[in-house]
């Protein structure tokens, strides 16, 4: 018995022996690249995913936002975690922020999120509304997937992520359920830079939005990290990509900010425009970026759900269209708001990379450097007889001359590399055979 009992006791110890190496292990795993599902909400055409936050971890659904500086969420209801942290004033996690107030909280006299005296501020921005406000900086805990690329892996944590506290008000206006917004953009507080900080891997993140055209539970892709990126069959995507430069503007594009503040979202630079190969006549000045001003350019928008124009370029390049469409016998038919320029769908084929238009084409630094847009990107189904030009007229004079929206990104695959400010992008998967709601979301952990 006593024998029995020895060799219990020295099986416990190697179990809990292993344990602890297990736990050291796991602790100490350093992912590669991280992963999160993206859906399309179809009433707002917003695209959203869901954060794990909190202690207990909550699933929280927010908006993403290509060009946001941060994670905000809504904190006046149902915010409970006994990890949440004030970003007290003057600290580093204020430095890191670029804070330049404090704020003193007189809404109540317990401690909780979104009110705490000596708690540094930051600009809070709505896009989908165009509201803005001050928000209570604090961390709490993260918890999201890691992936090799083609699964998604094991879960890791951040236990002291940045994100600002906002009210209820604020989250008008966003998709159903949406309780803040995931800003993706170039800022030392945005899920990138932070997600890239706490695992050491390169300040890259690529994004997959899937297609309108797919059932809403058919999820696109949003990457933290390096490639590969791997879709069913067997495609990387990170193998066919094109890159061109990022642009940063010099004056912010936010609602509110300060003065010397540059934007945070993503410029491409775009030379010319091309409607079957042939090149449209443009007003070439407003596609560079005014550096005193920061009015022109183009940028990269997942909160626009079309690609908006400047009038005199949207009037030149749907009258190109026009022509092009003609010479194809594409039938024009009335315009369809938001819409300006339409046609019969029975006039149009139908082809691997969508309805058989003319293409349009943003060429980039060189001639030999060009985004093709093909029909499944340009052409919306608005009724079963009528296709429209996803394309909006944005007026005279508006603070970017192209905004390229969600529905031109949809089944292309684009990466952010932020190190090198350069972007790759893959022009549509069709023509690889597949698509942005082919990621394997089965985990093989």
């Amino acid at each position: 018995m006593a024998f029995s009992l020895r060799f219990m006791l020295f099986l416990s110890s190697l179990f809990l022996a292993s344990s602890i190496s297990d736990a050291k292990h796991y602790s100490s795993y350093r992912p590669k690249a991280l992963v999160l599902p993206i859906s399309k909400d179809a009433s707002t055409l917003q695209y959203v995913t869901s954060i794990n936050q909190r202690t207990p971890l909550v699933s929280v659904k927010v908006v993403v936002d290509l060009g946001g500086q941060s994670l905000w969420v809504d904190c006046d209801q149902t915010y409970h975690s006994s990890s949440y942290r004030p970003a007290r004033c003057h600290s580093s996690q204020c430095s890191l922020a670029k804070s330049r107030s404090c704020t003193q909280c007189y809404l109540a006299p317990h401690f909780r999120p979104g009110c705490n005296n000596n708690t540094c501020d930051i600009f809070v921005e709505n896009t989908l509304t165009h509201t803005a406000s001050g928000g209570n900086l604090g961390d709490d805990v993260v918890s999201i997937q890691s992936t090799d690329g083609s699964n998604p892996g094991r879960v890791v944590t951040v236990s002291q992520f940045l994100f600002a506290c906002d009210t209820t008000t604020l989250s008008q206006g966003l998709a159903k359920g949406a309780k803040g917004i995931a800003g993706l953009g170039r800022s030392h507080i945005s899920l990138p830079s932070q997600f890239s900080a706490a695992f050491s891997f390169p300040k890259k993140f690529a994004i997959c939005l899937s297609s309108s055209s797919t059932s809403t539970s058919s999820n696109g892709v949003l990457f933290f990290g390096n490639g590969p990126y791997k879709f069913l069959p067997d495609v990387d995507a990170s193998t066919i990509l094109i890159y061109t430069k990022l642009f940063i503007n010099p004056v912010s594009t936010s609602m509110l900010y300060f003065t010397g503040d540059a934007s945070v979202e993503y410029f491409i630079g775009v030379n010319s425009i091309k409607v079957n190969d042939k090149a449209v006549s443009l007003n070439t000045s407003l596609l560079s970026i005014d550096s005193s001003n920061g009015y022109g350019g183009t940028k990269i928008s997942t909160v626009d759900p079309y690609t908006v124009m400047e009038t005199s370029i949207y009037k030149a390049v749907t009258q190109a269209f026009i022509e092009a469409a003609a010479s194809m016998k594409i039938t024009r038919v009335s315009a369809v708001s938001p819409f300006g320029l339409c046609f019969s769908s029975k006039s149009i084929h139908g082809t691997r990379g969508g309805a058989a238009v003319p293409t349009i084409d943003l060429v980039l630094e060189s001639e030999s450097v060009y985004w093709r847009i093909f029909g499944a990107n340009s052409m919306v189904e608005v009724s079963n007889d009528v296709l429209c030009l996803g394309f909006v007229d944005g007026g005279y004079n508006p603070r970017t001359s192209i905004v390229i929206g969600g529905y031109q990104l949809e089944d292309n695959l684009l990466q952010f590399d932020l190190a090198n400010s350069r972007l790759g992008f893959s022009s549509s998967l069709l023509f690889s055979e597949t698509t942005c709601a082919n990621f394997n979301f089965t985990s093989t952990a």
